[in-house]
């Protein structure tokens, strides 16, 4: 592992604060928040029924206790900050963490958006139009104005600097909101299933009629990344939590059966009451758009219903806890994300820093910036939660699947492996189901969304190149794949969000159209008539290029950034490679002669061995060459004539066989190989080394004692046969040459 906890010291060190109580308190504030309560409804009961949307919870928490499980194995493994990112980046390499890490701030980023900007409606259900003041202007449909602007601006900064204050204060905050949360849900809905037996009320339907109940219960499983993202938060504390590892088990399981439970308490409280004038709860859900006031929050009028002011008190103590508990959770997994970023240096390193209280205050600053711009948006944020967070957290859990599935190979872990395998194969089949609803069903992913996840990608892209290029350290950078897959994402998500616009676009002219002929009753087919329907035709083609140009341009853009992104990977791959063969030449070179050394003796021979056992190679020799005399050179004339005395003798000995490679083995000692011409004209070479020794002989002239051997397949199993037959008969004649030296004095 590259950097974890124990390494780090100083200015980059989390300390341990919290127990286990407080790691559940976060691991459910962070994953339930304002949608469980409002949002429900909308996204559940109207899709699946009373049992159909529990059921499909039970599956959903079933399955997030599989990811769960790969989630505590890998934190066994690598407890630091960064949780997903951490694991993505030591399993897989820095482009694959960079890449989770991306999203997964994307996820928690648009879960605290959608809190925050839900503290307008919660205002406006409970105090009325009180901060609608200022219109300032409209986003797809939203009204936006100041006051609600600066209540939500207003709510992320006290949100931040409770953060900032202390942590343990903050930890103990989250701990009482939780216990006021569930005891407050739990009372309303004892007192609904009371008094629901005495007022006769039913639960009719279960499920929604005319449709397949397997499907009913798959959409509402299919959207557990949704309601279940955040119990992961956990992974962000590891270097923070006071209890040994084991113990989470049991905290990461526990939070995640009771959230499991509160959203079944929440979907069952919606359900057992409803206004006179409606038939079912189904028929009074069916027409919330068309309702204000408490009557347009199921919870809430039943809780009204069976416990007056009283229980609306309760509901709305339990709706700020959710509120406040997700965004003090999702705050500090995000500043937790980014301080383990900054210590990679994905992020400035000063987003490392902790102060005094051993939080890191720039990181909290960081997430407080960047949400500070989700106030300009207004209560447009709540429309993307849902389905950002739903494609985000498969992208999340997808990747910790597949990181546990690595890990376990590496320890041999079958258990471990098999969890890591389904949770994978769950994931890779919601993504799928994503992609067609996102390219085939009209009812598929709101275009803001769409927008919303392109747009992040390719910052994502933009972002990545800025990393790249003060990578000193050359991490980055080392999978194209992971970037083709990035692109291939922009490329659904671009397409889908001009698909739904432009079936919008479509949809609302057919609409238009029909509505201006009921209203004549007849088309007569008159010039007023005819002029209507072409302008409306113009408005709808015109309406379809403008979105056309924007695809084109966003794509465009993205294939611009990565190309050149590529185009820069490659130039330093070329560099990296340049400086490489450099080094290893340097390496591999004798410093006093300049040819190659015995270390890359050694790796040639093994290449020689690997010719041989292929028969790519069936004639060669090697020659052997000993230099006489060094030891008197040496101690007669000093250390700098015997070097001199080698590079002359090297010198000859490339001089005479300039087609092999000679290599330095020893003080005195050197090899060729050869092959080629040299092999072919080996026994004229030798035989004028050999004169050229004997004439040398009684002068100051390198006298150089060289013995060859050919390479005989008969004879040598091995290219190291052939090298010590050839030194055996350099010796022999070592010893001839010593012999003429004497008989010449």
């Amino acid at each position: 592992m590259e950097q974890t906890a124990s390494q780090t010291t100083g200015s980059q060190s989390l300390r341990p604060y919290l127990s286990p109580f407080e790691v559940f308190a976060f691991s459910v504030g962070t994953s339930i928040g304002w949608g469980s309560l409002v949002v429900t409804c909308s996204s559940y009961l109207l899709k699946a029924g009373i049992a159909g949307s529990i059921i499909g919870m039970l599956l959903g928490g079933l399955l997030m206790t599989v990811v769960g499980k790969s989630y505590l194995f890998l934190m066994r493994s690598y407890p630091e900050a960064g949780g997903t990112y951490a694991f993505v980046r030591e399993l897989f390499g820095h482009d694959y963490g960079f890449l989770a890490a991306w999203f997964l701030a994307l996820t928690y980023l648009a879960i605290f958006w959608a809190n925050a900007t839900s503290l307008p409606l919660f205002a406006r259900y409970f105090v009325g139009d009180f901060f609608r003041v200022g219109y300032l202007y409209s986003i797809f449909g939203y009204d936006i104005y100041l006051g609600e602007t600066l209540l939500v601006i207003a709510g992320i900064l006290l949100t931040s600097l409770m953060c900032l204050s202390s942590r343990k204060t903050v930890a103990r905050i989250m701990v009482l909101l939780i216990i006021i949360m569930v005891a407050c849900i739990v009372v309303c809905l004892a007192f609904a299933l009371v008094g629901h037996e005495v007022e006769h009320f039913n639960f009719y339907p279960a499920f929604i009629q005319n449709e397949n109940v397997l499907s009913q219960i798959s959409s509402i499983a299919f959207m557990s990344p949704w309601a279940f993202i955040g119990f992961e938060s956990v992974s962000h504390y590891s270097e923070e939590i006071t209890f040994k590892q084991r113990r989470l088990n049991r905290v990461l399981f526990s939070a995640i059966i009771v959230v499991t439970l509160l959203y079944s308490f929440i979907i069952l409280l919606s359900t057992t009451a409803y206004p006179s004038a409606y038939s079912s709860w189904f028929d009074y859900i069916k027409h919330l758009d068309s309702l204000t006031g408490i009557e347009a929050l199921p919870a809430f009028y039943a809780t009204q219903h069976y416990l007056g002011n009283m229980g609306i008190t309760l509901l709305a103590l339990a709706l700020l806890a959710l509120v406040l508990t997700s965004l003090l959770g999702n705050l500090i997994a995000l500043s937790r994300l980014f301080f383990s970023l900054a210590r990679d240096g994905i992020l400035a390193p000063n987003f490392a820093v902790v102060n005094k209280r051993h939080i890191p205050h720039r990181a909290l600053l960081l997430a407080m910036g960047i949400s500070l711009l989700i106030p300009l948006v207004g209560r447009t944020a709540i429309g993307w939660i849902i389905d950002v967070t739903t494609i985000g957290a498969t992208v999340v859990y997808a990747f910790v699947s597949a990181s546990a599935i690595r890990q376990a190979k590496s320890n041999h872990n079958r258990l471990e492996l098999v969890v890591g395998w389904v949770g994978l194969i769950v994931m890779i089949v919601f993504g799928i189901r994503m992609v067609a609803l996102a390219l085939l069903d009209a009812s598929g992913i709101a275009a803001p969304s769409y927008l919303l996840f392109t747009i992040w990608s390719i910052l994502g892209i933009f972002y990545f190149r800025t990393v790249f290029k003060r990578d000193t350290q050359r991490r980055f950078g080392n999978s194209v794949i992971v970037w083709i897959g990035l692109l291939a994402l922009i490329l659904i998500t671009s397409v889908s969000w001009y698909n739904d616009v432009t079936r919008s676009k479509t949809d609302s002219t057919i609409q238009d159209v029909s509505t201006y002929f009921r209203g004549r009753n007849a088309m007569k087919g008159n010039d007023e008539e005819l002029a209507f329907v072409r302008n409306k035709l113009r408005s709808l083609e015109d309406s379809n290029s403008r979105m056309a140009v924007g695809f084109v341009i966003l794509f465009a853009l993205a294939i611009g950034v990565v190309a050149n992104n590529y185009t820069f990977m490659r130039r330093r791959v070329v560099k990296t490679e340049r400086e490489l063969i450099t080094t290893k030449g340097l390496a591999y070179r004798d410093a006093l002669t300049g040819v190659r050394n015995k270390q890359a003796f050694v790796e040639y021979q093994e290449t020689l061995d690997e010719l041989l056992e292929s028969n790519d190679l069936l004639e060669f020799s090697y020659v052997v060459f000993d230099v006489n005399g060094l030891k008197y050179v040496n101690d007669t004339f000093g250390h700098e004539a015997g070097d001199e005395y080698i590079r002359s003798s090297c010198t000859l000995i490339c001089k005479l066989f300039k087609h092999s490679p000679v290599f330095r083995i020893g003080g005195d000692e050197f090899t060729a190989v050869l092959m080629g011409d040299d092999y072919n004209n080996r026994d004229a070479l030798l035989s004028q080394h050999d004169r050229l020794a004997e004439i040398r002989i009684g002068t100051s002239e390198p006298v150089i004692a060289a013995g060859i051997c050919d390479y005989s397949s008969a004879s040598h199993s091995c290219s190291a046969d052939v090298f010590r037959e050839a030194d055996a008969n350099m010796y022999v004649r070592k010893q001839e040459l010593k012999d003429m030296g004497a008989r010449a004095r």
